[in-house]
């Protein structure tokens, strides 16, 4: 059977945006490995208690019903949780939705374009050129800062409606200065995004200061913590803008599943601190470790991963280390970051097993 108009076709060029022609879709790296270290997650499941608990959790939901439209009993107690007020926060499907969210409510027409360092966290770049907006890249110092001066002067020359910080950044994993934070805060005459994907590895925030600046909006998630699988984002800003950001939220847009595990995350979030508090000493193990090895050069983190540089052939020992079942982040662009690879702290097991092939692959 035949499928199709024969007289016309549809013209795919034509219909869909030029921002999206000419980009390249986001990859996620899905080779089959034995040791999993690129996406920056929490090496550690749940234990069986708390499987159990989740369990118990989970049979309360009534799985004929559609879930709680606005996450309004998440967000209660996240707003407890924060210290901060229900209507300034939005509940998004990752932290991806949020960005979104922020990028489909700004008027691209109106404004001067996203700034965003670089290199950051590729969402902010994508979905701003998916959203029609014109993307001002602003190059890191050699020390991975953000270079307060070019920041400015895009900001006093474009007045751009929206700027994304990556606190701590990804993939550097080093938090920028605050006080260059507080400039481009006091000098921005549209938001500013500070998002702490990393705050639990960091322990900085600007969550505090959210009375000081009427234009700063900070994100957070439960990614990072344990709970990459069920997806929830928390965004929080002034009432006002949280109101009309939430008008671009699409209904139900979080399913029962995640409201209900991110409650339960709150519940029992003292067992999930004690993983990260496993993490941080394994980061330290595994950045000693890098340091260690002549030819690779690590950077300072605040985050759950480390990002190093290579003298050697970085494709190679890529490649090798891919054939003995590790998958870390390798990156090919941009320059800055043409000979660096980046590694999540993985359990201590993991750690152990990734140096060990490191030093073996290097030595031959």
């Amino acid at each position: 059977m035949e499928y199709g108009r024969k007289d016309e076709s549809m013209n795919i060029q034509k219909i869909i945006k030029d921002s999206i022609l000419h980009q390249k879709a986001y990859e996620i790296e899905d080779t089959a490995c034995r040791v999993k270290l690129d996406a920056n997650e929490n090496p550690y499941g749940l234990t069986p208690v708390l499987q159990q608990r989740l369990c118990d959790y989970m049979k309360t939901i009534p799985f004929n019903r559609y879930p709680d439209p606005g996450s309004r009993t998440l967000r209660m107690r996240l707003a407890r949780h924060f210290g901060v007020d229900q209507s300034m926060i939005i509940i998004g499907n990752g932290s991806d939705e949020l960005i979104q969210i922020l990028l489909t409510a700004f008027n691209p027409a109106a404004s001067g374009g996203v700034v965003i360092p670089c290199p950051t966290f590729a969402m902010y770049k994508i979905s701003a050129l998916n959203a029609g907006h014109r993307v001002l890249e602003v190059p890191l110092d050699d020390r991975f800062d953000l270079d307060l001066d070019a920041m400015l002067e895009v900001l006093a020359r474009t007045e751009p409606h929206l700027v994304f910080l990556s606190y701590p950044n990804n993939p550097t994993g080093n938090c920028f200065d605050r006080h260059k934070i507080e400039t481009i805060l006091n000098a921005s005459k549209g938001p500013v995004v500070v998002d702490e994907a990393y705050y639990n590895f960091s322990g900085r925030t600007f969550l505090t200061d959210l009375a000081r600046w009427d234009n700063l909006i900070i994100l957070r998630t439960l990614s990072k913590v344990g709970f990459a699988a069920v997806r929830v984002g928390i965004l929080i800003a002034q009432p006002d803008l949280a109101h009309e950001l939430n008008k671009v939220r699409l209904p139900y847009n979080m399913n029962a599943l995640s409201q209900a595990a991110a409650l339960f995350y709150l519940e029992n979030e003292q067992e999930f601190l004690r993983q990260v508090e496993y993490i941080l000493t394994e980061r330290d193990v595994l950045a000693a470790g890098l340091h260690a090895i002549d030819t690779l050069h690590p950077f300072p983190t605040d985050a759950n991963f480390v990002l190093f540089s290579c003298d050697t052939d970085e494709n190679k020992l890529y490649s090798t280390l891919l054939s003995e079942g590790f998958l870390i982040k390798h990156f090919a662009s941009p320059e800055v970051l043409r000979r660096c690879m980046r590694v999540t702290v993985g359990s201590e097991g993991e750690n152990r097993e990734f140096l060990d092939a490191l030093r073996n692959i290097i030595r031959r």
